[in-house]
């Protein structure tokens, strides 16, 4: 009995599935990548273009023969038709009905091209959505990295701080340091040990972000095989403000440049209100009486007919429909120079912006090179007692100071960088 459930409890568990957790090794361009693939976001403007050509195809069938087949059942119960002398029995009877009609306007071959268009834009949809996501990841990716480094950044501050407590604390039980000099450093390493965590914090919610935006679950485990030293080219960077600014490879400019054709479609397909319909139809009808002779049959088997309807007068509708689609397409049109006019505005600023965020960063990088020299040098002076601990922790705080005006400065330096790529429409991958 005992070695019965032995072996039974070694099967449950060889039995149990076992639920790994999702493990991604990768760098920037492979997070992109993988972006791309599972990035839900993008499967809606995939399905986009599908519900877009679905449509165009809807229109397209409104122009083809239509086809119906129907099937009818009648019975007078007894009845018969009267007339003076004769009586014409009307017996049960049945029908089978095939027709087929087709029907044709300028109207349907405008909204045709109307299809085309919205298909084209939610193509251009789709790739404006990719370039959304391979920017957000690039962003993602960098900020955790300048998390990290932020990070390494205190520690490395911390270390040194806990190292001058313990020289403190030893030097206060000799008695030739004060005890003030010790609670001093202590509040600073506990400032230091809140805004590490703090810092680790926003580390784990960018985590969770790049984990959306690479549509993975949302507890795998991701660890970035790239540094900052690695993706961050600043001559590359430098390079982008000197390019010229097509406008026509934007993707907000390109949409609204076809969202002014379709209004200029509007106008067409308003004013084939005016316009004839022509339509046409072919009816083969079979009818059969149940259980008794033939009885009046007044049914032609074969109907051939044809049909053209002229709009003569709609009280101003048509009209009031055409001059509102003319008003949306002006609308339009002076909204398309206003963007036009506004992204060359913003390409301008862009390429300033990221001017600025070079030098700052040049500036913040010398600036925290400085302030780490201070801090070992004044660290040396207080361990030799020439330096107070209110030294030591005014010069810690101008390091942190320092090394979060150099964090900002290389995000800004990114974020520029990645804005004014966005704008020229450059791969970023």
């Amino acid at each position: 009995m005992k070695h019965l459930i032995i072996l039974l409890s070694l099967g449950f568990l060889i039995g149990t599935p076992s639920f790994a957790q999702e493990s991604y090794t990768i760098t920037l361009k492979e997070a992109q990548e993988h972006a791309l693939e599972h990035n839900r976001n993008l499967k809606n403007a995939s399905l986009e273009i599908q519900k877009a050509e679905a449509s165009q195809w809807k229109t397209i069938a409104t122009m083809l023969p239509q086809a119906s087949v129907n099937l009818d059942y009648s019975n007078f119960m007894g009845y018969e038709m009267n007339f003076g002398a004769m009586a014409i029995p009307m017996h049960p009877s049945g029908n089978l009905t095939a027709q087929v009609g087709l029907g044709l306007s300028g109207a349907q071959f405008v909204g045709l091209e109307i299809s085309k268009i919205v298909t084209g834009m939610a193509e251009i949809s789709l790739k404006k959505t990719e370039q959304q996501i391979v920017n957000n990841v690039k962003s993602i990716y960098f900020s955790i990295l300048v998390m990290k480094q932020t990070t390494t950044l205190l520690e490395e501050n911390l270390a040194n701080m806990q190292k001058l407590l313990v020289f403190t604390e030893n030097s206060v039980k000799v008695g030739v340091a004060d005890q003030t000099n010790a609670d001093q450093l202590m509040v600073q390493i506990s400032t230091m040990e809140t805004s590490i965590n703090a810092v680790k914090r926003s580390l784990e919610m960018l985590y969770n972000s790049l984990r959306l935006q690479m549509g993975v679950e949302v507890e795998a485990e991701i660890t970035l095989t790239q540094t900052i030293d690695d993706l961050l080219n600043v001559e590359k960077a430098l390079q982008y403000i000197g390019t010229d600014f097509n406008i026509d490879n934007n993707y907000d400019y390109k949409l609204l440049k076809e969202s002014g054709n379709l209004s200029k479609k509007q106008i067409t397909l308003n004013q084939w209100s005016y316009g004839p319909t022509i339509s046409g139809f072919y009816q083969y009808t079979n009818k059969t009486y149940f259980g008794k002779e033939e009885g009046f049959n007044m049914t032609p088997p074969n109907l051939i007919g044809a049909k053209i309807t002229i709009p003569i007068f709609t009280s101003g509708v048509s009209y009031s429909k055409v001059r509102e689609a003319k008003i949306s397409y002006e609308i339009q049109q002076n909204t398309l120079a206003d963007t036009e006019d506004a992204l060359k505005i913003q390409h301008r600023q862009l390429r300033y912006d990221l001017t600025s965020a070079f030098e700052s960063y040049e500036t913040q990088k010398k600036n925290i090179e400085v302030n780490q020299r201070i801090l070992k040098n004044i660290s040396n002076k207080y361990e030799q007692g020439m330096a107070s601990s209110l030294d030591v922790t005014t010069t810690g705080t101008n390091l942190i100071t320092a090394q979060n005006s150099y964090v900002q400065a290389l995000m800004e330096l990114v974020t520029a960088q990645i804005a004014l790529e966005k704008l020229l429409n450059i791969d970023n991958q």
